[in-house]
């Protein structure tokens, strides 16, 4: 994937072939937000499938639009949002790295459970997770987000990795989008 711009046209064009629900919910092209959120704080070959899942956990949970789709309803949004969770993780298994998979599916299982507590800490989580994708370095720290609700961990991990200015950036980014 050679530009940010790339991710955008590839979600979409995937989408629309998968099935004309999808592609009739996707935004006009001039209307799509192509601002990447936590694919920055990672490896770049991870940027597509974790763009892919973060458009599902928005349309999932956002407050806001998701960046490139406006589905007619509740469960088509609900349904699409599955379809991009499984379409990412896809992208990521494609890389043949089971840590990365594995890592995902702990992200989005430890945010939907954060989001039914309605518990803080799921941008840490997404940020952490971006920046050590398949490392295997976040068991602990997410463990104690979801036992202890404490992020700290999480936090130290990413600013390791991503360094304050870009962890910042993201999670500013979707405070904007999810709250």
């Amino acid at each position: 994937m050679s530009s940010v711009a790339e991710i955008w046209d590839v979600i979409a064009l995937e989408a629309e072939r998968e099935s004309p629900l999808w592609g009739a919910a996707l935004r006009e092209t001039v209307e799509r937000d192509r601002e990447p959120v936590f694919s920055p704080l990672g490896e770049g070959r991870w940027a597509l499938g974790l763009e892919t899942i973060y458009e599902g956990y928005l349309l999932h949970y956002g407050r806001r639009r998701p960046r490139l789709f406006a589905p007619a309803g509740a469960d088509t949004a609900l349904l699409l949002g599955d379809y991009l969770y499984a379409h990412g993780l896809v992208r990521i298994a494609e890389h043949e790295e089971v840590a990365a998979v594995t890592d995902l599916a702990e992200l989005i299982s430890l945010c939907a459970q954060l989001r039914a507590d309605r518990a803080e800490g799921d941008g840490l989580a997404w940020a952490a997770t971006a920046a050590l994708l398949g490392t295997g370095r976040l068991d602990e720290a997410r463990g104690a987000l979801r036992i202890d609700r404490d992020s700290a961990p999480l936090r130290e991990l990413a600013l390791a990795v991503a360094g304050p200015e870009a962890l910042e950036t993201a999670l500013a980014a979707h405070r904007r989008w999810v709250g």
